[in-house]
């Protein structure tokens, strides 16, 4: 998935604020399945979000994540 797309939100970056996943519940205690299905900006007034998905899950649900820090080693 391409972070590096227009932000619709106007904050001058162009850098998500936050990763969409789905996710769905696992077989056993404390198992669940984590899939990314986009990202998302806050908004101009910095009281919602504006979300850019590339898949809407049927089932499951969206955990919107701070990105991990890229590994520069």
């Amino acid at each position: 998935m391409n972070d590096s797309v227009t932000t619709p939100a106007g904050n001058g970056t162009n850098k998500p604020s936050h990763v969409a996943f789905q996710v769905r519940d696992g077989k056993g205690e404390n198992k669940s399945f984590w899939t990314r299905i986009g990202v998302a900006w806050t908004s101009r007034d910095e009281r919602g979000f504006v979300v850019q998905l590339n898949a809407v899950p049927l089932d499951g649900k969206i955990i919107l994540r701070l990105p991990e820090p890229k590994d520069n080693a």
